[in-house]
């Protein structure tokens, strides 16, 4: 049986620059092309090739195997009328020849692109790219940079932040400083690849999606989650009141501290106003109540009552709270926080317990051990 050793152009260079019918085929024929290609175009890298094509026919002929030297070359500049062209040229040598197998030889990844329409009809034993050793490194470099424009995702993720941020370079230097332009460039091009590498562009992609349909299930969790933005607010809110009372001559932890202690109650009973809807959510679908979210009220309740627990000692340290007084006794800063953090850990602790024994049961087995019970 023959192997096949084919040089394939998929440009079309060598066919336009020799004027030769293909596909060529044979020892002598595809020596002759080398001479006229190179004749034709010295620089072309479709010579280096041929004459890899032949060196391959020539060491299969020394090890005792029968093959034959061919070359095909697109005959159509369209990709589509070339692939067809070489498809047919491909069909013409499998009907002269009967090959066993093939070896196919390239000079660049386009050439390779056409490896597919080769396995369709023959075996392919092994794949010889040719690159020119004097500029391997150019031209590795150029295919890959030529890969990466070709990949959508890859150009809208990278070049499309370093564009803006070349475009808002000259007006950030115009308008301000230096060191601040720099640093929003800086800032930009984060915040860009943190959207893309923490896959948020996703997130953002799907919430259309999801809200409509969670409007169209009649979802509480919907009214919840609303409920618990507004809520947020105005923790937010209030927090930055009670941040700007303390004045300015207050140090800038100070009023975070502040912040945190007037605002954690109100996201706390946020998370706790979402977490329910969800949980409503799961009653009404009647599949069963989950763990996670069974527990996550309490979780959301703990950490609260914790946070809100340091945030007011080191308040009460700054003499900034004042301390809880009743008529018996005097609860110190250190107690109070004590007092908190045990309370986080009951909370918790509940939580778990509850989340274990409800979490695998459905509703009507909640709803018949109520029946029963009574």
């Amino acid at each position: 049986m023959t192997t096949l050793v084919i040089c394939i152009d998929r440009s079309g260079a060598i066919g336009r620059a020799t004027n030769v019918p293909m596909p060529v085929a044979g020892w002598e024929a595809v020596r002759s092309l080398v001479t006229d290609a190179g004749l034709s175009d010295p620089e072309d890298a479709s010579v280096n090739c041929l004459l890899e094509s032949l060196r391959v026919a020539r060491d299969l002929r020394d090890e005792r195997e029968e093959s034959v030297v061919a070359v095909v070359s697109a005959e159509s500049d369209s990709a589509v009328g070339a692939d067809r062209s070489l498809a047919a040229q491909l069909d013409d040598l499998v009907d002269r020849y009967d090959p066993r197998a093939a070896i196919v030889v390239v000079d660049s990844a386009e050439d390779e692109r056409v490896l597919p329409i080769v396995e369709s009809r023959m075996p392919v034993d092994s794949v010889d790219r040719v690159v020119v050793r004097q500029a391997r490194d150019i031209e590795s470099t150029y295919y890959l940079l030529k890969q990466f424009l070709a990949d959508e995702q890859l150009r809208s993720t990278v070049l499309v932040p370093f564009g803006v941020a070349l475009l808002l370079l000259p007006a950030l230097f115009y308008w301000f400083s230096a060191g601040a332009a720099v640093a929003g460039v800086a800032g930009l091009l984060g915040a860009a690849l943190l959207y893309k590498g923490l896959a948020i562009d996703r997130v953002v992609a799907g919430a259309p999606e999801r809200i409509r349909e969670a409007l169209y299930a009649g979802q509480v969790s919907v009214v919840t989650y609303v409920v618990a933005a507004g809520l947020a607010l105005v923790g937010g809110f209030f927090g930055v009141l009670s941040a700007s009372d303390l004045g300015p001559a207050e140090p800038t932890i100070v009023q975070a501290v502040e912040f945190a202690f007037a605002a954690v109650p109100w996201v706390a009973v946020a998370g706790v106003t979402a977490a329910v809807g969800r949980l409503l959510d799961e009653l009404i679908r009647d599949e069963g109540i989950r763990t996670q979210y069974l527990n996550l009220p309490f979780v959301i309740v703990a950490v609260g009552l914790v946070v809100r627990g340091f945030a007011g000692y080191f308040l009460a340290q700054e003499a900034i709270l004042d301390p809880f007084e009743t008529a018996w006794f005097v609860v110190t800063p250190v107690q109070r926080l004590a007092a908190f953090i045990v309370g986080g850990i009951v909370v918790s602790l509940v939580g778990v317990k509850v989340a274990s024994d409800v979490g695998t049961e459905t509703l009507e087995e909640v709803i018949d051990a109520d029946r029963d019970g009574k």
